[in-house]
């Protein structure tokens, strides 16, 4: 693991995080900061520029872009800002990523599910593609891919969001298989619910579960951190109750586990009475 002695900045590891303004993003950059690494970190909105003030200790040389990742040229300038440093990126946290929530027929907005599955697939697997051809070039390299535990159950009321983590999940545990020889690890930071603002921008601030309590962000990137650097598989991070749900899932039946999903995500009723 790398350290946090002050270096000279041409020997500090490079770390390129997405969706770092706030939340898990934001918590994996402090994270990669306090064990010596330098950062360059994006995000679409201006709380960039304010992480990258917050993130600027420990010796530590970050750059920021305020990108919208969500586009094909969004990523394209990423990874030109990436090739413009002149170094490698020695690790990639493929975080940035949108919810939308509500009945898929009859309540959610098509270009916002477009929008997501720009952003949570598309741009994932655009920026890894760029990245990890250096990284293969290199003979070594670290990933870390943001999915979730929704990703081993069906999600009613968050059907595309649920099927986007679904696929980050089997892409970062493809492409482990195929880098297994390459020096390279790809790991699935898989949290459940936690502390930041995505299910404000989801709409499901009514929900159950965006009524109940969830996890600190700080904690679950520290585990998804640890877990990069021991070159794990995958990390259920957060609360027990997360890795006990991600356990039952393998014997779970579908019907059960999409029930349990849709109880989760259905309107609050004691958040509707009160308003």
């Amino acid at each position: 693991m790398a350290t946090k002695k002050k270096t000279a900045p041409e020997s500090r590891p490079l770390a390129l995080v997405t969706g770092a303004s706030s939340g898990i993003g934001l918590e994996l950059a402090r994270q990669f900061v306090q064990n010596g690494f330098d950062l360059l970190i994006a995000a679409e909105d201006a709380g960039i520029q304010q992480a990258r003030t917050e993130l600027s200790t420990d010796g530590a040389r970050v750059e920021a872009l305020q990108v919208d990742l969500a586009t094909y040229d969004g990523v394209e300038q990423l990874y030109a800002k990436v090739r413009d440093s002149g170094r490698p990126v020695d690790a990639l946290a493929v975080n940035a990523g949108v919810g939308v929530g509500g009945d898929f027929a009859r309540e959610t907005d098509l270009k916002a599910e477009l929008n997501l599955i720009q952003l949570n697939i598309t741009s994932s697997v655009h920026l890894t593609k760029r990245v990890v051809k250096d990284m293969v070039a290199r003979g070594e390299g670290r990933i870390l891919i943001t999915s979730s535990i929704a990703a081993v159950l069906p999600a009613p009321l968050e059907a595309v969001y649920g099927a986007s983590k679904a696929f980050l999940q089997s892409f970062a545990e493809a492409l482990r298989n195929e880098l297994k020889d390459a020096g390279i690890s790809v790991t699935s930071l898989m949290p459940g619910p936690t502390e930041t603002n995505f299910f404000h921008r989801a709409g499901m601030d009514d929900t159950r579960v965006g009524q109940q309590e969830k996890d600190d962000p700080a904690q679950v990137a520290k585990e998804g951190f640890e877990a990069l650097m021991a070159g794990k598989d995958k990390v259920v991070a957060g609360s027990l109750t997360n890795k006990m749900m991600a356990a039952s899932t393998r014997v779970l039946p579908d019907a059960a586990k999409t029930a349990m999903h849709r109880h989760m995500s259905e309107k609050d009723p004691k958040a509707s009475h009160d308003s």
